[in-house]
């Protein structure tokens, strides 16, 4: 049974991909545990007579214990916890019904019966049809051209109800799996009404219901985020390629992976963050494995002496580079090191106290990080591997970030700093071990360490025989590591041309999301010229035609399209306490009528850099060409250091 979709109303509904639906009655319960049942007699009747509850035996990650099963819903635990002071202890309390059925049947979406969920071949056995509405997104203008791919390409023109009728009957014909609708957070509420209002029916959703998940801003790793609100509908996948980060990075194959892996449905799967997958898959491998998910954690830190935490909490190694250019350069990278350490060294909640039991975290994790492993080496010969590499990469990437989060499910402060203590170690052993064997250590950051000698292979087996870990070997042809602005290294800012002729890019202008298309196709043309260069001499050979496309976009910017120098950048705020063109971009919002959230992404062009003055980009007609010039230039003078640098002595 291929499941494309699965959500709870009242029942649990799952949808085939041949388009059946099928209903399964199911009742909500939770887990609960007293300390001491005898102080809470009457509250334990009551549920007994109430709702059905009963004793029975409950399976933590730290052992079993005994309790009862409450057949009933969050509002009757979370009075629980009111009535006993917050002393009860609950579990598959907040799981998603329709997740946890499945995990409890286990079923798993996008997949046969009997096929391995961690295999890295993704099969897209799906209708798919692309839908693309012009025009400015934000005007609220009438549907007049839609673009339309399904088995073919089509523009459906016109005024709006002639077009409107247009898609519903293509919809209905051509009935696809699987939706990918660019911004389709933001349009779809107004295509469903606009055919609303004209008595025409778009069959986006096979029941014509939608389920809604409210937009919510909401911090992360420092930053403010957003997720859009959106309509999901019942029995399609529904894929906003704008705001899903999952569709950008790892297309449909890694959104159909993620589903395989958490037991949430596609449509959820492209809309929840990396952090929210990796908790749901370890929620769905828990409930898989019959252990209780609890409600709140029952294990916060412990109050430690000031020199105890010190130690212990230093995060990540870094080793500051010099800025500069270097030849045959080695890097050696170990593959999901965190996550890697979590494995090989057993760190979890309930290893702390009991390190000989194999713990849970290091348990679901393997396959996870086996998984990449193969994608890691596969991708370089199979470009399809690539999305799901990336899916992969992510969710191990905040596994980590997880294990410190004060409401993860399986979590611990304590589990965090062990992870961070073991990747200090390991990279100051292998930075002992490169210089033992006469390597030149140039660079070093958390899971990464440059170096210069040779034979790289060499250190690559002698670095995995010393730690047990899997790493991976590039080598440059010419690398470059940056300046910061007091002349000392740059530790994430660098460039250089590795061995197979690609270039690796990191932390310039063209690799920032915030960079006007403008300013990064210029440096864009620079580096694509740079990539030819072999060796230090070829270089040189660069520097005149690299500052002819420097020149030639400098003088052509009087005429570039004001669209073309848009800088996106998200806002943290809404109110702004001094002028920043961010402040201007949340009033140019306002009055067109925009409702903008903590998170949402602004895009704008600076008219004047002196007041901070700016036109939102889909009606920009003007722009300071000084402060462009400026980005221009630093966006040159990036490129320029490699050029600068490859000179021979005494050249002007």
């Amino acid at each position: 049974m291929w499941i494309t979709d699965c959500c709870y109303r009242d029942a649990i509904e799952i949808w085939e991909k041949t388009g059946r639906r099928r209903t399964v009655p199911y009742r909500p319960s939770f887990l609960l545990r007293l300390p001491d049942p005898a102080l809470h007699r009457e509250l334990l009747e009551a549920l007994e007579s109430g709702y059905g509850a009963r004793e029975c035996s409950i399976r933590t990650v730290y052992g079993e214990c005994e309790g009862y099963s409450v057949p009933a819903g969050r509002d009757v635990a979370e009075a629980i916890e009111r009535q006993t002071g917050y002393a009860a202890e609950l579990y598959n309390v907040d799981i998603r019904l329709d997740q946890r059925y499945l995990a409890e049947q286990g079923l798993v979406p996008c997949c046969e019966e009997g096929e391995d969920r961690f295999s890295a071949d993704v099969p897209l056995p799906f209708r798919v049809l692309e839908l693309q509405a012009e025009g400015n997104p934000f005007a609220g203008n009438p549907f007049r051209s839609l673009r339309v791919v399904h088995d073919r390409e089509e523009r459906l023109c016109g005024p709006e109800p002639e077009v409107l009728g247009d898609l519903a009957g293509l919809l209905g014909s051509f009935d696809p799996d699987v939706v990918l609708f660019p911004l389709s957070d933001l349009l779809l509420p107004r295509l469903l009404s606009a055919a609303r209002e004209r008595g025409i029916e778009l069959p986006f959703s096979r029941t014509g219901r939608y389920r809604k998940m409210a937009g919510k801003s909401y911090r992360s790793y420092g930053r403010t985020e957003y997720r859009a609100g959106s309509l999901i509908p019942d029995g399609r996948i529904l894929i906003d390629t704008t705001q899903s980060f999952h569709y950008r990075e790892s297309g449909l194959a890694g959104i159909v992976l993620g589903a395989r892996l958490t037991g949430l449905s596609p449509n959820l799967a492209g809309r929840f963050t990396s952090g929210t997958l990796i908790s749901a898959y370890e929620v769905y491998e828990a409930v898989r494995e019959g252990i209780a998910v609890p409600f709140r954690k029952s294990d916060p830190e412990v109050v430690r002496r000031f020199g105890d935490l010190k130690e212990a909490d230093r995060g990540g190694m870094m080793l500051q580079p010099v800025p500069g250019l270097y030849e045959e350069v080695h890097e050696i990278d170990f593959t999901s090191l965190y996550p890697s350490i979590i494995v090989a060294f057993n760190l979890s909640p309930e290893t702390l106290a009991d390190p000989g039991r194999r713990g849970f975290l290091p348990r679901v994790l393997e396959p996870l990080l086996a998984l990449r492993k193969e994608t890691k080496a596969r991708k370089a010969t199979d470009p399809s591997v690539a999305g799901i590499d990336s899916l992969l990469k992510w969710m191990l990437v905040t596994c980590f970030g997880y294990t410190g989060y004060k409401n993860a499910k399986f979590g611990r402060i304590e589990v965090h700093e062990k992870i961070t203590g073991h990747s200090r170690e390991i990279l100051l052993r292998t930075k002992d071990i490169a210089e033992e064997m006469g390597f030149s250590v140039l660079h070093g950051i958390v899971d990464c360490l440059w170096v210069q000698g040779e034979p790289a292979i060499r250190l690559k087996e002698a670095v995995e025989q010393e730690t047990g870990l899997h790493t991976t070997l590039d080598t440059y042809d010419w690398l470059v590591f940056l300046p910061l602005a007091d002349g000392l290294g740059a530790y994430n800012r660098y460039y250089g041309r590795l061995s197979d002729g690609s270039l690796k890019v990191r932390g310039i202008a063209s690799r920032r999301g915030d960079t006007p298309v403008y300013v990064r196709e210029m440096q864009g043309r620079v580096l694509d010229l740079l990539k030819g260069a072999r060796d230090r001499a070829g270089l040189r050979e660069c520097r005149e035609e690299a500052r002819e496309i420097y020149r030639e976009t400098v003088e052509g910017l009087d005429g570039a399209p004001p669209a073309s120098l848009a800088v996106h950048r998200q806002v943290s705020r809404l109110r702004y306490t001094r002028a920043c063109p961010e402040a201007s971009a949340v009033a140019a919002c306002a009055a067109a009528g925009i409702d903008l959230s903590p998170g949402m992404e602004v895009s704008y062009v600076v008219t004047d850099a002196r007041s901070w003055a700016v036109e939102l980009d889909w009606n920009a007609t003007r722009f300071d060409q000084g402060y462009y010039r400026k980005l221009l230039g630093k966006a040159w003078e990036e490129v320029l250091f490699a050029l600068d640098r490859a000179r021979s002595p005494g050249e002007a």
